[in-house]
């Protein structure tokens, strides 16, 4: 690197560099349009204690809070929670997020198990949903994530931004309403 001072050709063009995606450690807030969400694994079970992931087996016990389940035989083993992975487009750039409980329960409108229970009714429900919700514009808060290994940026807070907005489960309950009538 030399000590010569900079030419303005090569001031501007620092100075006009696209600004990365997400500020290091910022919460970024933009409108965007879901492209895809997928319908393969829309949730996951936790302990219902101490909201740590347990396997799909409906027979494994948390390994952690075990001892206290075994104190009070009333609380339930298991819960689930959302964890959506969905395609996003801004105006210059379309990729892939992770939207965690918390948010999603905005666009479905449930809880992740009362979800889970409409879909072992109604089989195809998780692919409706996430067709349901193709296209909606929306404005997300992104994060990045906190686990070093995580692969895509966090959905921190959502908000839709069509006035006729209407959660997932409520569509779907009026689908398959309408089918059953028939």
């Amino acid at each position: 690197m030399s000590n010569q001072p900079m030419k303005f050709d090569e001031t501007m063009n620092q100075q006009t560099r696209k600004r990365p995606l997400l500020e290091i450690d910022k919460p970024t807030t933009m409108m965007c349009t879901v492209v895809a969400v997928d319908h393969t694994t829309l949730c996951y079970r936790v302990c219902a204690l101490c909201e740590r992931t347990l396997s799909e087996n409906p027979a494994t016990a948390c390994k952690y809070c075990n001892f206290t389940h075994s104190f009070n035989p009333t609380a339930s083993g298991s819960k689930r929670l959302f964890r959506v992975l969905m395609s996003i487009a801004t105006d210059t750039k379309v990729f892939v997020v992770i939207m965690f409980d918390r948010a999603a329960r905005v666009l479905f409108g449930c809880s992740a198990d009362e979800f889970f229970d409409f879909a072992k009714i109604h089989p195809y429900a998780a692919m409706a949903a996430g067709r349901a919700l193709e296209g909606e514009m929306l404005t997300v808060t992104l994060t990045r994530p906190k686990n070093g290994n995580a692969q895509h940026l966090r959905v921190a807070s959502v908000v839709p931004l069509s006035s006729g907005f209407q959660p997932a489960i409520e569509t779907l309950r009026e689908l398959y309403r309408e089918k059953g009538a028939s």
